[in-house]
């Protein structure tokens, strides 16, 4: 009888969604998200790379299926924000660095200097070292303190300070939304520097990543497609980037009587800026592009307005990316999980808010976002353009792979400690940032019953807080956390298909975010940024 009153009292536990809310949630189901997943990972859809006549299959779909919702058309009258891309190749045997010191002359090739930009040019000036490159104000750090940057070209070191110091205050063992290098050439920018070249920083312990990852993966590795670089043509990093290797780095840190080891350990020691300029040193860098074509791809955004006449006017995004790595030489990359589980996620949800009889107050805007595996650059050109203003954007909920079971990917590559069953599992990355988010989320799992993890919110070595559409939103202060099942042997393969993914665990996790959605959109008090990261357990 015991065991019995337990089970209803599990029951009743699980079971408490609330009657307004009842009809969007029910509409949530594993045959339609089966369906949808199943075409939009098919053979036609030819892997989605960006710019190829799968993608615009699938911004046409996401379209219609946001027109089917009732959504409003966000972009003015379309449902299409134009995202304008420029597709490049470098010419590494003619993009140089060239050093000017003591009236000699010396030209460097990759892999010393390995340049990266969408455009020919070529670029003079003085050296500047930058430390991190990161300007942090909540934390009282800014390696820009007390250097002149404008007209120069600076030198940073990758990652961020004291990384492997559990009691940093950039995280401890975690990432803060700093230790990204296109937010670096971004910040770069703003203090006039004229273009950026980066360096391994020399007391990091190396490792690898998993989803980097494609390290590591034997033959299989170099049957991966190769895919051309592409950038914004407007909204994104504006000047060249060039990667130092360790000797080369090593001679300008020399110029000023320094060693990179000595100025990392002052740095981390402290942590305080260490920055200065390098006398004596000028540089030309010269970007030469051997092919390069501009057009458009598209974020796909539809709008359900609000039910307030005041809070319409609030802002809260689904978001997840449609884009995929096309067809390589082992066959079609099919991105079922990646991140199609997150695209029909969107949909899924649209549909759900729009069926509901009751609408939240503020607004909910749903985007589907260009070219992301490309560098985020759909997600970091809406916040260069956003289509509802940033400053009243209250939160945003990001789906990248919400559709597996985490798996160890590759034995040489370490990953976070993986559960014994990751089943019934979700990882939320970001909610550090605001505990707000994070208690919201915790209270209606409570209805839904998954396992919720934060472990990727405490490891740096995959570095997972930047590497998904939600980080252009954090690095405008919005909270904004990426929802993901992690990653797994099929990741970035042929083998990425719909008959792998777990439907009723997706369904749980689209459960989830409505209702989580739904509070942030009509609660009293949304979801609040922290400056200072919170350590999360």
């Amino acid at each position: 009888m015991r065991v019995f009153a337990l089970f209803l009292v599990s029951i009743l536990l699980f079971s408490q969604t609330p009657s307004r809310l009842q009809a969007g949630y029910d509409s949530i189901q594993p045959a339609t998200l089966k369906a949808d997943l199943t075409f939009l990972s098919s053979d036609a859809l030819e892997g989605r790379r960006s710019l190829e006549r799968g993608s615009e299959v699938a911004i046409q779909w996401i379209a219609s299926e946001f027109a089917k919702a009732g959504l409003k058309p966000a972009a003015g009258d379309s449902y299409l924000q134009p995202v304008p891309l420029i597709e490049y190749q470098m010419d590494r045997a003619q993009t140089a660095l060239t050093v000017r010191q003591g009236g000699q002359t010396e030209t460097f090739y990759a892999p010393d200097a390995t340049g990266t930009f969408s455009n020919e040019t070529t670029v003079s000036g003085a050296v500047v070292f930058a430390g991190f490159g990161i300007t942090a104000p909540e934390l009282g750090y800014d390696d820009y303190a007390g250097i002149d940057a404008k007209g120069k070209i600076v030198l940073i070191f990758n990652h961020e300070p004291q990384e492997s110091d559990a009691n940093s205050i950039f995280n401890g063992r975690g990432n803060t939304r700093y230790a990204n290098n296109y937010s670096k050439i971004l910040n770069a920018q703003r203090h006039g520097a004229v273009a950026v070249m980066t360096m391994a920083d020399p007391n990091h312990a190396g490792n690898g990543r998993a989803g980097a990852g494609r390290a590591g993966r034997g033959a299989q590795q170099q049957l991966r497609p190769r895919i051309p670089p592409e950038a914004l043509a407007d909204g994104g990093t504006a000047i060249p980037a060039f990667a130092l290797s360790g000797a080369m780095a090593a001679r300008l840190f020399a110029a000023a009587g320094k060693t990179p080891a000595a100025v990392q350990g002052a740095i981390d020691s402290k942590p305080a800026p260490a920055s200065f300029e390098i006398p004596g040193v000028r540089l030309d860098l010269h970007t030469v592009v051997s092919d390069r074509k501009r057009a458009n791809s598209y974020n796909v955004a539809g709008l359900l307005e609000g039910s307030d006449s005041t809070l319409r006017a609030e802002t809260i995004v689904f978001s997840a990316h449609f884009d995929h790595d096309g067809v390589g030489p082992l066959g079609i990359m099919h991105g079922a999980d990646d991140n199609g589980s997150g695209t029909v996620g969107v949909v899924a949800l649209a549909h759900a808010f729009a069926r509901n009889p009751q609408k939240p107050r503020r607004s909910i805007l749903f985007v589907v976002f260009a070219a992301e595996e490309r560098g985020l650059l759909g997600a970091y050109y809406y916040v260069a353009h956003p289509l509802r203003p940033l400053a009243t954007t209250r939160a945003e909920i990001n789906f990248d792979m919400i559709g597996r079971n985490e798996a160890p990917v590759n034995p040489d590559v370490p990953q976070p400690e993986i559960s014994a069953d990751t089943s019934n599992q979700l990882g939320l990355i970001g909610t550090h940032y605001s505990p707000d988010y994070r208690e919201t989320v915790e209270r209606n799992n409570k209805i839904v019953g998954l396992n919720l993890t934060y472990k990727w919110d405490r490891d740096s070595t995959q570095q997972v807080l930047f590497r998904s559409d939600q980080y252009p939103f954090l690095m405008h202060d919005i909270p904004a956390v990426w929802w993901f099942t992690g990653f797994h042997p099929d990741y970035h393969q042929v083998t990425d298909t719909v008959e792998k993914i777990n439907f009723q665990k997706m369904v749980k996790i689209l459960r989830l975010a409505y209702l989580s959605g739904f509070e942030f959109a009509d609660g009293q008090n949304p979801p609040r940024l922290e400056g200072r990261a919170r350590s999360v357990e």
